[in-house]
Order: structure tokens, then sequence, then C-alpha cells
């Protein structure tokens, strides 16, 4: 259901940016994509898919707010001064939403209920993050690369049942290292970007399967 509503928006969006262009050729309208702020949108349109496909997790709220608030700063609406001002009600409107929305997005979720609460979130912002599974075992993750990398390592990992790793690289990547007895699903939305899947296929019919549901603008996510 996430995977689609998120087609829906990037379809909506390059639609909208198709007609906007043509409109500028036939000289039905007078429309700058290279608006003030314009490069906001690499922070604010993979965040808002994020949230849809994702459910509303800290990281994408918080790049979303960052990405408004440059936005309208670069629109001359915004005075980063007042920022320092509405810093604590801004987390805290943040955390509220996430606590509200949290239970309409969970219910969608493919994982069971009771593991929700085991499933982490790996971020790597103008960095990177190496995070390794030993002999544990290994319910989902979510992973987010803006401008660095997230390696999730999960060789050693005890995967048992079906479980789902959402990541979304914008100007970064994501390398998923799966053990052998697993079987690997991918559902990708590539944006100048990319989905790659080295998995071999597996012979055991009731493998677990680790289904992937990738976003990709300008970056990468690579299943090994």
């Amino acid at each position: 259901m996430r995977n689609k509503v998120s087609n829906v928006l990037w379809g909506a969006a390059f639609i909208l940016g198709g007609v906007a262009i043509a409109g500028n050729v036939l000289e039905l309208w007078n429309f700058s994509l290279f608006f003030d702020g314009w490069w906001t949108l690499f922070i604010i349109i993979p965040s808002l898919i994020s949230i849809f496909q994702n459910g509303p997790r800290t990281t994408p709220l918080v790049f979303l707010a960052v990405g408004i608030m440059f936005l309208l700063s670069a629109q001359g609406l915004f005075d980063w001064g007042l920022l320092m001002k509405l810093l604590v009600p801004i987390i805290l409107v943040i955390i509220g939403l996430q606590l509200l929305l949290r239970g309409v997005f969970q219910r969608q979720t493919a994982v069971p209920p009771y593991e929700v609460g085991k499933i982490p979130e790996y971020s790597a912002i103008f960095s990177g993050n190496e995070v390794n599974y030993g002999c544990e075992e290994f319910y989902g993750a979510s992973l987010t690369g803006v401008f660095g990398g997230v390696n999730l390592n999960l060789k050693s990992a005890i995967i048992t049942q079906d479980v789902v790793i959402n990541a979304v690289a914008v100007f970064g990547g994501c390398d998923i290292l799966v053990p052998p007895n697993v079987k690997v699903k991918v559902s990708s939305v590539p944006i100048f970007g990319g989905t790659s899947n080295k998995v071999p296929p597996v012979a055991v019919a009731d493998a677990p399967t680790v289904y992937v549901n990738a976003t990709c603008l300008f970056g990468g996510v690579d299943i090994k």
C-alpha cells in the first residue's frame, strides 16, 4: 500500500513538472523551475515519500521540517533568529505527530504488530554508519543515507521469519548484506538512482524472505 502511495506521489511530481515545462514552451505561462530555494525539494520530497512509505519516523519528520524551513528562508519568509526560539516547540510538535500517526501507519505494515518496537532506525547524514549484527535475531530495520552511507551487515544475523527493510538513499547509499539462507524481494522507486540485488536464488521453498522497500534519489541501494 505504501509503495503504491509513494509511486503515486512521484508520478504526480513528474507529471506536474512536465506540464509546467510544457506550458513554458507553449508560452501558456511563465514558470521558473529554478525558483529561490528550489534545491530544498531534494530534501522535502524524499522526506514525504519516506513518511508515506515507512511511517512517521523521527528522521524523515526532522528532514521535512528542516527542508520547509530552508525553503521559507530562501523565499524571505523565515527568520533564522526566530528558529532558535522555536526549536523546542518544533521538536515537541514532531514528537507529538509521530506518536499520533504511528498507530495509523503501523496497522498497514507487513511486520507483525508485536515486533514493531524491535525495528531500529539507522541513519547516515554527511557521514558513514556501519551496523553489524552478530548471532542475534533480526526483525527489520529502517535505513536513511543522505550524502552518506549506511552499511547493514546481516551475514551472521538470525532471521527466522519474513522481515522488512525500508531504505532511503538521497545523494548517498545503503548497502545490505544478507545471510545465505534467505530470499530477497525488492520494491524500488528509483529517481536518478537505482537498486541492485545480487543475492542468488535460494533453493529452500520455505526460507524466510527479506522484503526491501527502497527509495533512491541520486543514490543507490545494494543488496548482496
